[in-house]
């Protein structure tokens, strides 16, 4: 199988993370239980200025490295591989994150799977030549049997694979609304995810 993995909040503990960051900066107390959006910027109720600094501090190297594993996450990839699994974390971090990132997966014991940064937003346009960088046309010829994903968001990036299983890991923010449809699943912990990979696979 091919399983895409996202990095934040499925993989490590962003949310967590931002949560502590913007009360320490800004006085502005989110627990991690209350933050109903994706977007940061709402969930926070953050002026531009404080979202902006926010997306900078949030991607420093010293904050990115600190980011803790998701509990069952490192176990549960490397159990994939080791099973002939082709795994590709892809990630919505902007292409100068690209180095810290692959750093965090190889000190977490995840030196064999492929790091992407995908280009939802347009940021990264002069990384355009780099194998690492993905452009939207690029993403799309791409084939997934399985995808990790908590992001409302992100969903549209899967409309090209009418039969791709995803696998929706349960946070606040993805809790209201329905799914695209019934290939989606809600998984409460990487335990019940490599349940549903390992039904899917036999």
């Amino acid at each position: 199988m091919n399983i895409y993995v996202d990095f934040d909040d499925c993989l490590c503990e962003t949310a967590r993370s931002f949560s502590d960051i913007v009360k320490e900066e800004f006085g502005i107390d989110v627990p991690y239980e209350k933050m109903r959006y994706f977007n940061l910027q709402k969930s926070f109720d953050l002026n531009d200025e404080q979202y902006e600094w926010l997306l900078i501090k949030g991607h420093e190297p010293d904050v990115l490295l600190a980011y803790e594993e998701t509990p069952g996450a490192v176990a549960t990839v490397n159990e994939w591989i080791d099973r002939g699994h082709n795994v590709s974390i892809i990630t919505g971090r902007p292409f100068n994150a690209y180095d810290t990132s692959r750093e965090w997966l190889d000190t977490h014991g995840l030196k064999n799977v492929e790091l992407f940064c995908l280009n939802k937003y347009s940021r990264d346009g002069s990384m355009y030549n780099s194998s690492f960088s993905l452009e939207l046309e690029d993403y799309y010829k791409m084939k997934f049997d399985a995808a990790v994903e908590d992001s409302p968001s992100a969903f549209r990036f899967f409309e090209h694979l009418p039969e791709l299983q995803v696998m929706v890991y349960d946070r606040p923010w993805n809790r209201e609304g329905e799914f695209p449809n019934g290939n989606y699943t809600r998984c409460l912990d990487w335990e019940s995810i490599r349940q549903k990979i390992a039904a899917s696979a036999s």
